[in-house]
């Protein structure tokens, strides 16, 4: 952020230099956001990030937040070549994302490989909100897995995930399904996985019974996404996990628990990588 605030130096004054916020780089697409104060400015900004990331051309600004049943955004073009769709590497994967039409964040990157490595030879995974396939491919490509149903119920995406299984390479392994998770499993995967992924902390608590579902008849790993507030950012979503699944007749166990970002002052996205086993 320091080169661009170089670059905005004699453009923006030394107070509105410091309102500038952290940006996200996804392929040749550069997204920011602003404070209202720093709007009638927004394309000088928009060039200068042009100039100070020399392999961008596009820069776009998001306009709302992440919302509705897909968890999409609003935005629009600043600066550069008016698109919002773009290919984004990471981890040795290629990943074509609309950033409009679906959502994406480019700082997951370090959790999606610490998933990946946790993957043991052989397994079977289900991942319940799947995207464009981000967690799914890198899984596919970084670890033994055998086989991962891969399930998202946003056409846009599902049809952007099966683009980058084939991109990738990894379509003997990851195959996808467009649906809601909870039907999808119920009709088609159940009791298959030995690992579940719910990487949706807006809606996770909403499908531990599917979770559930999903697992093999002798349990296995769930890694729950869920949003969490200082000073205990944890204890909450335990105590949701414990009722629920102790009174679906289920054991669990922590194995870890991690802050995997900061959502604002005091508010995080936080993830339990859980063992859970039948009966109590």
């Amino acid at each position: 952020m320091g080169s661009l605030r170089e670059e905005l130096e004699g453009i923006l004054s030394r107070e509105e230099l410091a309102k500038l916020r952290a940006f996200d780089l996804v392929g040749d697409i550069g997204i920011l956001r602003l404070p209202p104060e720093l709007l009638p400015k927004k394309r000088e900004i928009g060039e200068a990030l042009l100039r100070v990331h020399r392999h961008l051309r596009t820069v776009l600004l998001q306009v709302s937040p992440v919302s509705g049943e897909f968890r999409t955004r609003r935005l629009e073009v600043v600066a550069g070549k008016p698109r919002t769709e773009t290919l984004h590497r990471e981890s040795g994967c290629v990943f074509r994302v609309d950033l409009e039409k679906v959502y994406f964040s480019p700082r997951l990157a370090h959790e999606r490989m610490r998933i990946a490595r946790q993957v043991r030879e052989g397994e079977e995974v289900t991942n319940l909100f799947a995207g464009v396939g981000c967690y799914s491919i890198v899984m596919a490509r970084h670890s033994g897995a055998r086989r991962i149903y891969s399930i998202d119920k946003n056409p846009e995406a599902f049809r952007m995930m099966c683009e980058n299984i084939r991109i990738n390479r990894v379509g003997d392994r990851v195959f996808p399904f467009l649906g809601d998770a909870r039907e999808v499993v119920a009709s088609q995967l159940r009791g298959k996985a030995d690992r579940v992924l719910m990487p949706l902390p807006e809606a996770a608590r909403q499908f531990v019974g599917t979770a559930l579902e999903a697992l093999k008849e002798e349990g296995g790993v769930v890694h729950f996404y869920d949003v969490g507030e200082d000073p205990d950012p944890f204890s909450p979503s335990l105590r949701f996990l414990e009722r629920e699944v102790g009174g679906r007749g289920w054991s669990l166990r922590v194995m870890e628990k991690r802050l995997v970002r900061s959502y604002g002052p005091g508010i995080y996205h936080v993830v339990l990588d859980l063992l859970l086993s039948p009966g109590r």
